[in-house]
Parts: structure tokens; sequence; C-alpha cells
């Protein structure tokens, strides 16, 4: 059996999984920085998976054919694992599984003064990782990154194992 051949070729793809893995982590810093959305240790964590996938995509669009494999492959299970990640978090949400005993989340600036942490306390809500903080299509932040670090992923080693670009055809005449 022959590796499959990518459309757009390995390059292409590695392009696709570094600008995907780039729009994922840029959407969280949105709902967290601009929407206001706190995120739990869980959501924290699972940004990691990108954090290392993006510098691998680059190296591998950049890379030679036997280097960007090798970062695609990488890619391929960070990104595997990432999706392991956000599917456990998903888990939690619909009480499938417990979630992790020590989860809270959110940080803000620390008080100067004892008085201060104790106002703070009051209006501080601990985030919880077992609760979804928004769902589209009924579907939590977390499952979304399940299935987006699946799709690319799948983009990663797919593109890892396949066959280099095909060689230019020459016209019948010249057979």
């Amino acid at each position: 059996m022959t590796a499959p051949r990518l459309p757009g070729g390995r390059r292409a793809a590695a392009l696709l999984v570094l600008l995907g893995a780039a729009l994922t982590v840029g959407g969280a810093l949105v709902f967290e920085h601009v929407l206001g959305y706190v995120p739990c240790k869980l959501c924290l964590t699972e940004r990691v998976p990108y954090y290392l996938a993006i510098p691998l995509a680059g190296i591998a669009v950049a890379a030679p054919e036997r280097l960007s494999r090798l970062a695609l492959g990488l890619v391929a299970l960070v990104l595997l694992y990432g999706s392991g990640l956000g599917a456990y978090h998903a888990g939690a949400e619909w009480g499938f599984w417990p979630g992790p005993s020590d989860c809270g989340g959110g940080s803000g600036p620390n008080p100067g003064a004892v008085g201060d942490f104790l106002d703070a306390l009051k209006t501080t809500r601990v985030v919880d990782c077992s609760t979804a903080a928004w769902r589209f299509l009924g579907i939590s932040l977390a499952g979304w990154n399940a299935v987006i670090a699946a799709v690319l992923a799948s983009l990663a080693g797919t593109a890892a194992l396949s066959r280099g670009s095909p060689a230019p055809s020459r016209p019948l005449a010249l057979r």
C-alpha cells in the first residue's frame, strides 16, 4: 500500500496546520482577553499542544522534505494529544467522568493589602473545569478544541506520511 498524495503538497498542508493552530489559539485569546471569559486550568493546558504545533508547523513549511515530514509527524502526535485533552475536558463538562480535583482558574492582579485581598475574595468567581462557559451548536469550547485538534492532527499526519509531489508529466508527444 502506498501513502496518499496530497493535492496541494506537504508545504500547503503544513501551512494549513500552522494557520489553523494559530487561529485556534488566537480565538481562545480573544475569548479570554476581549470577551472576558476566564479560562480554567484545563483550558490553559489545552493550549500547550498548539504552542508546540505552531513552531513545528513553521519548520515543516520551510524545511527540506525529510525534516518537514518529521516535524509534521510530531505536530500530528502533539495535536492528537491535544484532542485527547479536549475530549477529556468536554467529557468532564458533560458529566461523563469527573474533572480534575485541583481545577480552578483565572488569574488577576494580586491585591496589595490584606483588606484588598478579602474584598477580592468576595467578588472572585472560581472557574470550574466541569462547567462549560460557552457552547456553540451544543458543543463547548473544549469539545470544539477536541474536534479542531483532531482535524489538524489528521491533516499533519497525512502530510507526514504522504509521498512527495508527483513528477511533472510529459506531453504525450514526448513519451
